[in-house]
């Protein structure tokens, strides 16, 4: 029997990559599967809203279109609506290449029965790697130290006791949230010499003895750097603010390779503008793109990245790879490894044994 997949790729984790990732896990017979390709114009063109899901690609036409008769839809940034599963009846399973599947209704997938899986950590050693680039890149000001002699102007005054950063050796370095990135970010900050804490209340005592989990008022007092690492929720929206950086000491560093929600950037703006903090770096931000008018771009002491830190090849093969794997589970009527909406699981029992 032949069941037809949609690899809906992007100029990231092309549709290219999930097919191959798709045939290389697939174990019957060639033939089996039959895969189309859908390309999605992300990043060359900003993800946005589709209809009720959010950072998405492409267009609910184009998937309801490309999805006639799949069983199986594997990507990254292709919307999951309610329109699309209504006009999708034989869909079974939605595969979603990234650390969480915002650009799905689970609700309307939960009522049509269609399983949405994603991809926690296939991005982690990528934006781990990026965080400490940035950190010692606004610690060490080489930004902008590089672009004045790209101008011909030598700094000097750069070398001056006030002007200069710190090393991490033997800096205190606080990290908010110890998922899978945090946990990379406080290894590599361990082989520099930092002295690493961490805030998460959701890290059981005995989950990872090998780093200090405190209180946010205590890790704001002693951290010289604060590195944000927690997903976005309700509960965190907007948690570090005016008086959270005025807890910190002068002279100390903020980094967000996490989310734009958890920061309040004009805050950060204002206590640089007073030198109060030392500088920031960036690689997500409240709006995306940055509009021409933001504070952002005309603060000094500010590294900025376009929200890349998660891009690297590896990331994109381990997308693919992740999704290849969640569909031949489904196949073989094996449950999903990370299952969004596990109570479409529950309701239709364990899925019945297909041949792919």
């Amino acid at each position: 029997m032949t069941v037809r997949i949609l690899a809906a790729g992007d100029h990231f984790v092309h549709s290219g990559l999930l097919a191959d990732a798709l045939r290389a896990e697939h174990d019957g017979p060639r033939g089996e599967l039959e895969i189309r390709e859908l390309h999605l114009p992300w990043p060359l063109e900003p993800f946005g809203d589709v209809a009720e899901v959010h950072e998405a690609s492409g267009t609910e036409e184009q998937l309801i279109e490309a999805l006639q008769g799949a069983r199986v839809c594997v990507t990254q940034m292709a919307p999951l609506t309610r329109r699309v599963l209504e006009a999708c009846p034989d869909l079974e399973l939605f595969a979603v290449g990234r650390g969480g599947p915002v650009n799905a209704s689970l609700k309307a997938a939960t009522e049509h029965g269609v399983a949405v899986t994603f991809a926690p950590g296939r991005n982690a050693t990528a934006t781990a790697e990026h965080t400490v680039a940035l950190l010692l890149a606004a610690l060490r000001r080489i930004p902008h130290t590089h672009q004045e002699l790209a101008r011909s102007v030598w700094r000097g005054d750069y070398y001056q006791y006030d002007e200069v950063g710190m090393e991490l050796a033997g800096t205190t370095v606080g990290l908010v949230g110890y998922g899978a990135i945090g946990h990379r970010v406080a290894r590599i900050l361990g082989g520099f010499g930092a002295d690493v804490l961490v805030h998460d209340p959701y890290l059981l005592p005995t989950g990872a003895p090998e780093v200090r989990n405190v209180s946010l008022d205590e890790l704001l007092a002693r951290s010289r750097v604060l590195s944000l690492h927690a997903r976005l929720t309700a509960e965190n929206r907007g948690m570090i603010g005016a008086e959270q950086i005025a807890a910190m000491a002068p002279g100390s560093v903020i980094v967000n390779c996490a989310r734009g929600g958890l920061l309040d950037y004009d805050a950060v703006c204002d206590a640089l503008d007073r030198g109060h903090l030392f500088a920031a770096a960036f690689d997500v931000f409240p709006e995306e793109p940055l509009p021409p008018g933001s504070r952002l771009l005309r603060t000094p002491g500010i590294v900025m990245t376009p929200h890349l830190a998660g891009a690297s090849k590896q990331t994109a093969h381990q997308a693919a790879r992740i999704c290849a794997a969640e569909t031949i589970r489904h196949l073989r009527g094996e449950p999903p490894a990370h299952c969004a909406n596990p109570e479409v699981l529950a309701g239709r029992g364990r899925p019945a044994a297909r041949t792919p």
